[in-house]
């Protein structure tokens, strides 16, 4: 292996709990950063350090290979180099002595696979030592101190246009491609000649608290590339999904909902491509059974605690979690959406359902959302 990446991400964070892997876009943070990396064709292993369990199950899902990280390098107050320099010798002692090093932040959701690769070919290839992601900033940056607030990257009684000023490039954390012989000798990620891996300021949020996750989250549905929906089984709630979410009631009382026909169809099409499918909804009325029995697929109502059905589900048929799609839209359905490996939502979603969903469809509950979501998994078959 010529270059490998290393994710330092460990447990017990205390700004966001269980941060590193909280979902975006449905992904967990640290399954992110190994996509990313494993995007990257010059990178030839990618391996997360960590001490936290749920971290590295979630690595080895994505892909990914797990260093166990000590207790002492797992602190607070530990650095991420003593996660590296630790992640390079357990390397070592497997035989992979690489010649350049990639280390990424799980907390940054947006790495550029391609960025990272033009980094990690010019280290190496010579052209630098360590390089790091930026992006290009105007800003006038201002400090305090004790007369007042000063400039420090321009003299604040001159207002040159921006077209006259130099840009300056603010570092987002996203990643750092290091020469490893010259980062032992180091010890730090700056060294030697240092190069700038250019990157777009949209991706360059970190998170470090519940407002940066909830950011990320919104960001995630306009940056991140529609990937195919690849999945082995289909879990649906009912209302919402199959219906608009509403019903109608006659004078005796007797609820009736209006479904879509071309979502019957989408259905008709999954069933006969052998995919297993679920209706799984906490309603009572059965209404339910009775649009299962009319699409021809299993379901299960009146479940008011829908996680271990899903689970147990999953389990008969063989399938494991991350390769199955859930499909929700109201507050009910975020334990599933947070369980499976494709979460999706339809577009009229409840805005903290959206926030756990890997797919938002474009499609309304009740009107074509279960089509969409069928050709896209026929698709990812081919």
């Amino acid at each position: 292996m010529r270059a490998v990446a290393i994710i330092p991400a460990r447990g017990g964070s205390k700004g966001v709990p269980g941060k590193n892997v909280a979902r975006v876009g449905g992904v967990p943070l640290v399954a992110r950063a190994v996509r990313a990396a494993l995007a990257a064709p010059s990178i030839d292993g990618v391996f997360v350090s960590t001490d936290d369990a749920e971290i590295a199950a979630a690595a080895r899902a994505a892909g990914g290979d797990v260093i166990d990280r000590p207790a002492d390098i797992a602190g607070d107050l530990a650095t991420s180099e003593a996660a590296l320099l630790h992640g390079l010798d357990v390397l070592a002692a497997r035989g992979i002595e690489p010649q350049v090093l990639a280390f990424l932040q799980a907390t940054s959701p947006f790495v550029d696979p391609a960025a990272l690769d033009g980094a990690v070919s010019s280290v190496l290839a010579g052209e630098h030592d360590s390089m790091f992601s930026a992006f290009e900033t105007y800003a006038f940056l201002w400090q305090r101190g004790g007369t007042g607030a000063t400039g420090v990257n321009h003299d604040h009684s001159f207002r040159p246009r921006r077209q006259d000023r130099e840009p300056h490039f603010q570092e987002t954390g996203a990643f750092y491609v290091m020469d490893v012989a010259g980062f032992r000798a180091s010890g730090f990620r700056f060294f030697g000649r240092v190069g700038i891996a250019e990157v777009s300021a949209a991706t360059g949020i970190e998170i470090d608290d519940a407002h940066e996750l909830a950011s990320a989250r919104a960001l995630a549905s306009l940056l991140d590339t529609p990937a195919p929906v690849d999945v082995d089984a289909l879990v649906m709630d009912f209302d919402g999904v199959h219906t608009e979410d509403t019903a109608t009631v006659d004078q005796n009382g007797v609820e009736s909902v209006t479904v879509s026909r071309s979502d019957g169809m989408g259905i008709s099409m999954l069933r006969k491509a052998g995919l297993p499918m679920l209706i799984l909804s906490r309603e009572e009325n059965p209404v339910v059974a009775a649009r299962a029995r009319k699409l021809g697929i299993e379901v299960s109502h009146d479940v008011q605690d829908k996680l271990p059905y899903l689970e147990r589900w999953a389990a008969e048929k063989g399938v494991a979690m991350d390769r199955v799609a859930y499909v929700g839209n109201d507050i009910p359905d975020i334990p599933c959406l947070e369980a499976v490996g494709w979460a999706v939502v339809p577009a009229d979603a409840h805005p903290r359902a959206a926030a756990a969903a890997r797919l938002v469809l474009t499609r309304a509950g009740g009107r074509g959302a279960v089509r969409e979501l069928a050709e896209a998994i026929l698709a990812a078959r081919g």
